[in-house]
């Protein structure tokens, strides 16, 4: 039976519906019209999600792709809202989470013209700019959608996972075609190469300090579970990379704590004391190795073994001792089934790794009346084991980074949505598209100039009858910025852009449609947070923090006072 022509947008939207996407996220333009009819035509088998902002629909995107491990969907109009998406790429290209944007674009006949809103995509996220997108591929032939479709789920997902953009001129879209969707990708896996295996093991056993670092993309809960397997058989150490808390459970007594901004001092030590690093994932950055500085580039003083799903991260940044081509569920099943020594000589080396990070979970005392560390104490009482924690990112991303307990993948679900590209803003629309794709609680920490950068977002929230539970901290200016500030030029930052005069934040939280509360003590804080859980329309809970509680280790009169005795 032949089938009948349809319009090339409808085409579209019928093979994300055969890539089993259940929701894209978006701003409508002019340039997709056929292809938001499209979503009307299949509206019964996937969702359109309304955003505000283009920056936030990328955002909520990415974060799908981390909660279900398929490319998050985003479409937007061209030149104004492909910038405006440009930094959920980003963030989908550094913290290599798999993501396809769309992007509606000029006429094929105005090309090249400097057309309204024109912009060249394949030099703008271009693989040229080494952080953008994987790929760039424009649709000139409606007749050949399900291939480019096809192939941008595959890119998004094999090798090291990350964003694809797709360019759809107007004329094309309207045009018609009998192509038919092609089949559901899935994603490739590598397999360890068995002499490399042998090597591994045989470096496992000249070692007397090992320690293993999980990070980065494509892991899933049976990976996570292997590892923990294979961490178990030989008593080994493991830390989670930057923003990958959920990689090994947090309770684990193996667990070493997270590599990342705001280390422990004594888990940065025990990192550069290893005399074996054991890599898995993690491509090893600038965060999660302290500034190069743990590891130092390009061959660290500590054995290497770096395991990565893309052949080219290994070797680029650090020469490694042994480096693994393998993607996550490849590398850990292969890992547990190495055989261990019955004796292993670094027992104690573990079990005092773990006694370091149960150490750091005990607070240094703060001013103020609000005690951070017992609020996420509470969250950690409150909340399920399967809630997605969310942030964006400033210094009040460290409280949960610190006191948050993962249960985490090993457990059966991705419970942490943070972005590695350091992206501020991406808490909000992260935590609402997290529960929008899973129907899971999602919480959001989030600072007062971080919220303002995508808030807008509750009205997304509130269209669609999703639910989050924001933790907005308030201390009336961009802290992160203001703790380097008072480090290197103490006393003088009047003026000096950190200051923030924000607006009443209930009473705009409640214009958007929230339920929300401001408190100033501690105690405050359960009985709004049950309360929170219990609604079914989403809630700001604003913290009214003491600026100076800066960090969650010392104070900005600190910062400044030692900067100052240090002449600056």
């Amino acid at each position: 039976m032949n089938q009948l022509p349809q319009l090339a947008g409808h085409l579209l939207v019928e093979c994300l519906v055969a890539q089993g996407v259940a929701h894209a996220f978006g701003v409508p333009g002019e340039s997709y019209l056929a292809v938001l009819d499209g979503f009307h035509k299949y509206r019964e088998q996937i969702r359109f999600v309304i955003n505000r902002q283009e920056g936030g629909a990328a955002f909520m995107a990415e974060a799908a792709g981390k909660v279900t491990n398929r490319p998050g969907v985003c479409f937007v109009t061209r030149g104004p809202g492909a910038t405006n998406a440009s930094i959920g790429v980003h963030t989908a290209f550094q913290d290599s989470t798999p993501m396809v944007l769309f992007v509606g674009d000029v006429a094929s006949d105005q090309r090249d013209r400097e057309a309204f809103q024109e912009v060249e995509y394949t030099s703008f996220f271009g693989p040229s700019t080494k952080g953008m997108a994987k790929r760039v591929e424009r649709i000139d032939d409606p007749d050949r959608i399900p291939e480019y479709v096809a192939r941008a789920f595959a890119t998004a997902m094999n090798g090291r996972p990350g964003p694809v953009v797709l360019v759809l001129p107007e004329d094309m879209l309207v045009k018609e075609t009998s192509a038919r969707p092609l089949p559901r990708v899935e994603a490739v896996e590598a397999w360890s190469d068995p002499g490399a295996l042998r090597t591994l093991r045989e470096l496992l056993l000249a070692a007397r300090k090992p320690f293993v670092i999980a990070g980065g993309g494509g892991w899933t809960p049976q990976a996570a579970q292997a590892l923990q397997r294979f961490a178990e058989n030989w008593k080994l150490p493991v830390g989670n990379a930057f923003r990958f808390q959920d990689c090994f459970d947090n309770h684990h007594p193996q667990y070493a704590g997270d590599v990342g901004i705001g280390i422990s001092p004594k888990l940065a030590a025990r990192i550069k004391e290893a005399d074996l690093i054991l890599a898995v994932g993690p491509r090893l950055g600038e965060m999660t190795t302290g500034g190069y500085s743990l590891l130092k580039p390009p061959k660290a003083a500590q054995k290497l073994v770096h395991i990565h799903a893309s052949a080219e991260e290994l070797n680029r940044v650090y020469q490694a001792d042994l480096a693994i081509n393998a993607t996550m569920n490849a590398a850990a099943r292969s890992l547990e089934v190495l055989t261990a020594p019955p004796e292993l000589p670094w027992a104690a080396w573990t079990q005092a790794a773990n006694a370091d990070y149960l150490g750091n979970l005990e607070p240094q005392p703060l001013p103020g009346t609000i005690d951070m560390p017992t609020i996420v104490a509470v969250l950690q009482k409150r909340l399920p084991a399967d809630a997605l924690i969310t942030n964006g990112a400033g210094n009040f991303a460290s409280w949960t980074h610190r006191f948050f307990k993962h249960h985490g993948l090993a457990k059966g679900h991705k419970t942490q949505l943070a972005p590695t590209n350091g992206a501020m803003g991406y808490g909000v629309p992260a935590g609402i598209a997290a529960n929008i794709v899973s129907c899971r609680v999602a919480l959001t920490m989030a600072g007062d100039g971080d919220f303002l950068m995508t808030g807008q977002e509750l009205a997304t929230a509130t269209q669609h009858g999703a639910k989050s539970i924001i933790v907005l901290l308030n201390n009336g200016m961009y802290g992160t910025i203001r703790m380097h500030q008072e480090r290197e030029y103490p006393t003088r930052v009047e003026g000096a852009g950190t200051q923030l005069a924000n607006p009443d934040f209930v009473a705009l939280a409640k214009a958007y449609g929230y339920e929300a509360t401001r408190i100033t003590r501690t105690e405050e804080f359960e009985p709004a947070l049950v309360a929170a859980l219990e609604r079914a329309q989403g809630t700001v809970i604003e913290v009214m923090l003491d600026p100076e509680v800066i960090t969650t280790r010392g104070t900005l009169s600190g910062i400044r006072a030692t900067a100052q005795k240090q002449g600056r």
